[in-house]
């Protein structure tokens, strides 16, 4: 168990957190939630005790172990891959060193071998003559190729180190685990390999990650970080989510008596207790479900931005055609052969290896960047709202405060542009009051992303193309944007690593690679789990150069 108790952390005038008492129990995986800035990440690094607090301890039950996912991708340049993993264990590496320099040793004394006995009798109870091969096949799982294990960490790529030291961090079967944004930089196979290998963890697992179908998949708690406050809940982050929404919208039915309300959060937590039957994480779900009480279920103090699109027109018949698209970079074909028409009704959710590939894709139809090869034609009718992976060309004056940034994209059929109106779209997206005096210049990048969300609300589109909009945001404007595409009666054009937004959103895929497309009628898991389309996956990659 670890135990967190009055738990005080503040910088300055600012208070992060304020008299914290928490218990994580063995068994559990603990979803750390909140929004961006509330120390999500920095709640970490005081149970991994790399930030010490104001006031207030976190205690750990003796003899258990820690592990945590490293950020410093550089930390092990000199060291190689599979010892890499294995430093992971740090007590069994130690015993590995001391043992290996004994027998290096030329005058091996009596001592000496009493010490290597010693040594050989711990490494033998840690699974220590195993240990290579089972951080070989962590590896593997991870998509870390065996020809690989010998190399140094600064030989191989950024995103094969993400999941060497995510490798790392699991490593020899560690009481705690502590996992900040784990997923990033994980294909969607990879994503579901950790969503597996959690779902049936029987130790301490606290995670912080803004991927809601990865929380769902694995947590059976919610720890809610809001207004220096850390409070723990059962369920996932839907039913933390949900139930949250529906207690909030009980407060404000007045005229609804006792009992009903109470009867329809009985039927709520039947539902979802049924459906934790069925989840990765069936048991301890369930069972946390069952002991629930009535009380436990608050709702939530959280803002969510007003992610509202609304079409000047509709789109004709004519929407975008595009013929035999091609571009390579450096020598590398991003693709080739890319030939589509995107119809009436279609939110299309794009796919690639290489996201590369997609934001190039996403430049050339914005006319942003130029092909090697083929045209793409729009529709007369289309209005597009672009939100761009990098949006940095937005921001080249650094004077302008958040006003005067939103006036310079007013479209022409808006006349009537005043505070109140600029002050509407900038509201919508929670900036209010002093907030839009700030210069762009202290912008965050969450802060840039709503800025330019404000933006495409202006535009009244009836074509959303959306580069990765996820990037940046914290749950609640990751939920309202998820909800806006939802109700959106225009075309989405759009890629992301979430997986929930990629699910509930598209009604049909297309999948970019260097030989050609492949694209489906089809929800994204149903794309996933179509065997035809896994054979053709792998034949569009073979042999492909990797990004």
């Amino acid at each position: 168990m670890i135990s967190v108790k009055n738990v005080t952390l503040s910088y300055g005038k600012r208070v992060l957190f304020d008299e914290v008492n928490l218990n994580f129990t063995k068994g559990n995986c603990y979803g750390v939630i909140g929004a961006n800035g509330a120390g999500k990440s920095t709640f970490l690094k005081i149970l991994s005790g790399e930030i010490e607090p104001n006031k207030g301890n976190v205690e750990i039950t003796p003899g258990e172990r820690m592990s945590v996912l490293k950020q410093n991708h550089f930390e092990f340049d000199e060291v190689t891959v599979l010892n890499t993993v294995l430093m992971g264990n740090k007590r069994l590496w130690e015993i590995a060193k001391e043992r290996d320099a004994i027998y290096a040793k030329a005058d091996f004394t009596e001592e000496d071998g009493i010490r290597a006995g010693e040594l050989e009798g711990e490494f033998g109870e840690m699974d220590g003559y195993t240990a290579e091969s089972d951080a070989g096949a962590l590896l593997g799982d991870l998509g870390v190729k065996e020809e690989m294990h010998g190399m140094l960490m600064k030989e191989i790529s950024g995103s094969l180190k993400v999941r060497v030291l995510l490798a790392q961090a699991l490593f020899g079967n560690p009481d705690i685990l502590l996992l900040d944004e784990p997923t990033n930089d994980l294909d969607v196979e990879t994503i579901g390999w950790l969503e597996n290998f959690l779902g049936g963890y029987e130790n301490i697992v606290i995670v912080v990650s803004h991927d809601r179908h990865f929380l769902d998949a694995v947590c059976t708690h919610v720890a809610d970080v809001d207004r220096s406050k850390i409070q723990i809940f059962t369920g996932n982050y839907s039913f933390w989510y949900e139930s949250s929404q529906l207690i909030a919208r009980q407060m404000s039915d007045k005229n609804k008596k006792m009992e009903e309300k109470r009867k329809d959060l009985l039927d709520f937590i039947a539902r979802f207790s049924a459906n934790a039957s069925k989840s990765k994480q069936a048991t301890s779900r369930k069972k946390a479900l069952e002991k629930l009480v009535i009380e436990e279920i608050q709702p939530s103090n959280r803002k969510y931005p007003g992610i509202i699109f609304k079409q000047l027109r509709e789109v004709g018949n004519q929407i975008l055609n595009v013929e035999k698209l091609e571009k390579a970079v450096d020598g590398r074909t991003l693709f080739s052969n890319v030939s589509f028409t995107v119809n009436k009704g279609d939110k299309i959710a794009f796919l690639s290896k290489d996201h590369l590939a997609l934001t190039t894709f996403f430049e050339i139809i914005n006319g942003e960047a130029q092909a090697d090869s083929g045209k793409f034609e729009w529709g007369t009718t289309v209005t597009k709202a672009y939100l761009p992976n990098d949006n940095a060309k937005y921001f080249t004056d650094k004077s302008l405060n958040l006003m005067d940034w939103l006036r310079q994209f007013v479209p022409p059929h808006i006349t009537d542009v005043d505070e109140p109106f600029l002050r509407g779209f900038l509201g919508k997206m929670l900036f209010s009051g002093d907030d839009i005096m700030k210069k762009t210049s202290v912008l965050s990048g969450g802060e840039k992303v709503r800025c330019m969300t404000s933006r495409m609300m202006l535009q009244d589109p009836n074509v959303v193309i959306l580069d990765e909009p996820t990037n940046h945001l914290d749950l609640e404007s990751i939920q309202s944007f998820n909800e806006s595409m939802n109700n959106f009666k225009g075309i989405v054009l759009f890629t992301t690593h979430d997986h929930t937004f990629m699910q509930s959103v598209a009604n049909r895929i297309i999948e970019i690679t260097p030989k050609g497309i492949i694209d489906r009628l089809t929800t994204f898991d149903e794309y996933l789990e179509d065997a035809r389309v896994k054979a053709l996956r792998e034949e569009m990659y073979m042999n492909v150069q990797p990004a």
